[in-house]
């Protein structure tokens, strides 16, 4: 009888099943018939894509405010403003009238008010608050900086943000004075700081960082943190008589500056206390809702390439510190407290996808969401963010290869999406089509993940180019994210092949430490190994191989063509060609003595030009194209001349691309992120074949 029962059962979820899979093969013919007619993603598209960031749950967890991003193509560049959507997606609507730049929408606790910053034209950010009732905004502070990082005190009367405050600039010399109707040069700029220029912004003020602290109705901010150290990060504890900040306030914090601590602001006294003292970073502190425990990120520093940021906790005077996932071998990068203080929210990254976990006080965990990010537009890098409301309800940016950062919510069965930014367009868009692949190292047996994207409206029968995409970093990781950078190369008619080599993150602390000493090194092999893997999927012309990548996969693909000829042309964008020299000239020089390389140039010198593709570039025959933000701080202009002259020397075809007034993120204008696809393909064109070969053509 029993087993009667069972069989029964068995063949009506079979015809369940049958049924289920003949719908969805109908959807997914349909589907593709659709995909077939439609045109492919072209380059002027990119003004068009829409993409949500920053999205925070209000605590009931019926709405949540968002910043909806895009790109103004008269402006040429991107725009933010603050929405709502309703958590059932009945409702989605602009939070203000307002036509300029919106961010950091943090909701009050009794979920009445929204604070924000406001940017408009040429002035200054500044500190708003929305009422919900009255659908209204009012300015609530006048300041010379641009506050950050705003967070409502427990009782909602008070809103603490961090703000530079700006300090005079040495002076040497007093100028005499110029005679009435001189126009004499601007006088000099004099800088004793370590660290004084940033990529995308340039030349930094003297200034410190400081918290302030402001009635939620309007007022003057009171600054709370004091001394000529940066104070960033401010959370309030749950009594609402302090803050938590991150900072450094010895006084050798300049060249400490790998070290950061956890302190505690007393807004009584003005008390400043530490609450670590461990060597590295301690950053991201958060008191516990019920005021037992303070959470951080961190780790005791090794000095090496790379290391896995854990997960801690403490009582608040630091004492019976300890770390929470002792198990999880990746790099926690964001995390929030639930409610009842009786675990924790994190973000991390595994094998090229973002997730969210959530572990208990006692480390009992598990996974709660997935595939959080596509906030990166340009190519698939990780990223995107989270916030829980007060009953557990998890928002976050949800992204797959198909479409950019849309609006989520965590479910036990999966995402229930709650906007739809990209309808309009990527739906009546032939897209490639995403694949993951694995391969094994010829080096040491390792396992090595990549993706490869397939041309729009893919043929199998047809063999195509290859396009080989390195990411930079180069201790960070690609992975299964809309990519607008890829699609184009799809819809041009390549393959296209983005590894994640050694060094890469997501894969552990010793996976990424292989570069230790030791980059570039058999992450090339790995590169190399894939591009064989792929070409064993049957679909890749052996013959029409191309490579590009940018910053640290620019480094990659100069040292590529000089360990390799097999690449028909090569595109080198942004790269480190000479150590010697970078690691002297860039916004972030320091960075890099004894933990990329060993030693530094002066003591090192051979270990420094070892490392440099310029070493190589001897052996390079293959066209390459060259590019560089003329404005490029983190991979000066400089290095890429280095690559375009020695070239052109050797007579081997070469072509120098700058990008007038680009910074390193040369995604940042859409016009220039197509400006770098259109010279790139352009470039491999003139090397390729015309048409993908059938496989009878292929065939010798």
């Amino acid at each position: 009888m029993h087993s009667s029962q069972s069989n029964r059962r068995h063949r009506h979820q079979v015809r369940i099943y049958l049924s289920a899979s003949a719908f969805i093969f109908i959807l997914f013919s349909l589907s593709t018939a659709a995909q077939e007619t439609s045109a492919v993603f072209k380059a002027l598209d990119v003004f068009d894509l829409e993409w949500a960031s920053d999205p925070q749950i209000s605590p009931d967890g019926r709405q949540v405010a968002y910043r909806r991003m895009g790109f103004d193509i008269m402006k040429d560049k991107r725009r933010g403003n603050l929405w709502l959507v309703g958590t059932d997606s009945k409702t989605h609507r602009k939070l203000t009238a307002f036509e300029g730049n919106e961010s950091s929408p943090q909701w009050s606790p009794d979920g009445q008010r929204i604070a924000y910053v406001r940017k408009a034209g040429k002035e200054g950010a500044e500190l708003y608050v929305h009422w919900l009732a009255s659908g209204r905004s009012a300015r609530i502070t006048r300041v010379e900086g641009s506050p950050s990082h705003l967070r409502w005190s427990p009782s909602g009367t008070h809103i603490a943000f961090a703000m530079t405050a700006k300090s005079a600039p040495p002076v040497l010399v007093k100028r005499p004075s110029a005679p009435e109707g001189a126009k004499w040069a601007d006088k000099p700029r004099v800088t004793d700081r370590l660290y004084h220029e940033r990529d995308g912004s340039g030349y930094v003020d003297p200034g410190f960082s400081h918290v302030y602290v402001v009635p939620a109705e309007g007022g003057t901010p009171r600054q709370v943190s004091e001394g000529d150290f940066h104070h960033r990060k401010p959370e309030w504890r749950s009594d609402g008589r302090a803050l938590t900040v991150t900072g450094n306030r010895s006084e050798n914090w300049q060249y400490d500056f790998r070290n950061s601590e956890v302190y505690t602001i007393d807004l009584a006294s003005g008390d400043i206390e530490p609450m670590t003292t461990a060597s590295g970073p301690d950053d991201s502190p958060l008191p516990s809702p019920d005021g037992q425990w303070v959470a951080w990120l961190g780790f005791t520093d090794k000095r090496q390439a790379y290391q896995v940021t854990r997960l801690k906790i403490a009582e608040p005077d630091g004492s019976n510190a300890r770390a929470l996932l002792v198990n999880l071998d990746r790099s926690v990068d964001a995390i929030q407290w639930a409610a009842d203080a009786a675990g924790i929210y994190y973000q991390y990254d595994d094998r090229g996808r973002t997730k969210i976990g959530y572990v208990t006080i006692d480390d009992r965990s598990e996974i709660v969401a997935d595939n959080l990010g596509g906030t990166s537009i340009g190519r698939p890098y990780g990223g995107g963010s989270f916030s829980v409301s007060a009953k557990g309800d998890i928002a976050y940016t949800y992204t797959r290869p198909e479409f950019p950062a849309d609006v989520a919510i965590a479910t036990p069965s999966g995402p229930r999406q709650i906007t739809h930014l990209n309808a309009d367009l990527l739906d009546h868009r032939a897209l490639g089509e995403t694949r993951e692949l694995w391969w094994q190292s010829q080096v040491d047996g390792r396992d090595i993940q990549g993706w490869i994207t397939l041309p729009s409206h893919f043929d199998p029968t047809k063999k195509y180019p290859l396009l080989v995409e390195n990411h930079g970093g180069p201790i960070s990781n690609y992975g299964e994210r809309f990519s607008p950078e890829m699609q184009l190369y799809a819809a041009a008619g390549y393959v296209v092949f983005f590894p994640n080599a050694r060094g890469s993150t997501g894969y552990g602390e010793e996976f990424g430490n292989l570069l230790y000493h030791n980059y570039p090194g058999e992450d090339y092999n790995d590169v190399m190994d894939g591009v064989d893997a792929v070409i064993a999927q049957g679909f890749v012309d052996p013959e029409q191989l191309y490579v590009t990548g940018g910053s640290a996969g620019g480094i990659m693909t100069a040292w590529i063509i000089g360990k390799s000829d097999r690449f028909r042309a090569a595109a080198v964008i942004k790269p480190v060609m000479n150590w010697y020299s970078k690691t002297l000239n860039a916004d972030n020089w320091f960075y890099y003595f004894e933990t990329r390389i060993p030693g530094t140039p002066w003591t090192h010198p051979n270990d420094y030009l070892r490392f440099s593709p310029i070493s190589l570039v001897g052996n390079v025959t293959t066209p390459t194209l060259v590019m560089v933000g003329l404005d490029d701080l983190r991979t000066p202009p400089s290095q890429a001349k280095q690559l375009y002259h020695a070239l052109k020397y050797r007579k081997v075809p070469t072509v120098l691309v700058e990008l007038p007034g680009a910074s390193h993120f040369i995604a940042r204008k859409p016009s220039q992120l197509i400006d770098k696809i259109d010279n790139i393909l352009a470039w491999f064109e003139r090397f390729q074949d015309n048409e993908p070969m059938s496989e009878e053509s292929s065939a010798p």
